[in-house]
């Protein structure tokens, strides 16, 4: 069985630029992944907590809270909080416009990953094509004329198709990973601006 130094050897420029694009990935799901942890909270307690101190009236401290709090939902709460005397269209208003200047942020480099799914099996694809063409390019000086050319040329197709697709199973996979958990942020920042302003409102009066 051959070894991962040989490979690599083996593999020429393409197998070096689809590992390239594996480390890249890798960087860009643990980012995301960490990201989206640090993010996601326990929306309901959260509230809760907020909800008790803002019936003690203690507006700063509610936007402290929010303050030392990570992620979306806490600064969307943050928002309405800030224009609780604004009346409850306009704290609607104001959510709405927080939410759509989150989601981008939720949304950042998944491009970056879903690209790298497509792209490595094409990288691969095309390693595959230079060790067939430097395989079957001997034939022109007989079938026998480079024995080791095309054992070489065909070794150098098989490790780039496998490194292609080796690279770009886990990235759609992590992709689709991600994906549902900015969903789940999403829906988490929904039922709490709901929430919120209810809440606000409550409090306010």
């Amino acid at each position: 069985m051959t070894d991962f130094p040989t490979m690599l050897s083996n593999g020429g420029v393409v197998l070096w630029l689809i590992m390239l694009v594996s480390a890249v990935g890798i960087v860009v799901f643990i980012e995301r992944f960490l990201h989206y942890h640090r993010a996601q909270i326990n929306s309901t307690e959260f509230l809760n907590g907020v909800r008790n101190v803002l019936r003690r009236d203690n507006v700063v401290e509610a936007v402290s809270i929010c303050d030392a709090t990570p992620g979306p939902v806490a600064r969307l709460v943050k928002t309405a909080i800030l224009n609780r005397d604004h009346g409850r269209e306009r704290i609607s208003e104001a959510l709405e416009e927080a939410g759509l200047a989150e989601v981008p942020r939720l949304e950042e480099k998944l491009n970056l990953l879903a690209t790298i799914a497509q792209v490595a099996p094409l990288l691969g694809l095309l390693g595959t094509v230079i060790g067939l063409m430097e395989a079957f390019g001997g034939l022109k000086d007989g079938l026998m004329a480079h024995p080791e050319l095309m054992s070489e040329g065909m070794s150098r197709a098989l490790i780039c198709a496998g490194a292609g697709l080796a690279v770009a199973i886990p990235a759609q996979a992590g992709y689709n990973y991600l994906v549902s958990r900015v969903n789940s942020i999403v829906l988490d920042m929904e039922r709490a601006a709901t929430e919120v302003v209810h809440i606000v409102a409550e409090t306010a009066e």
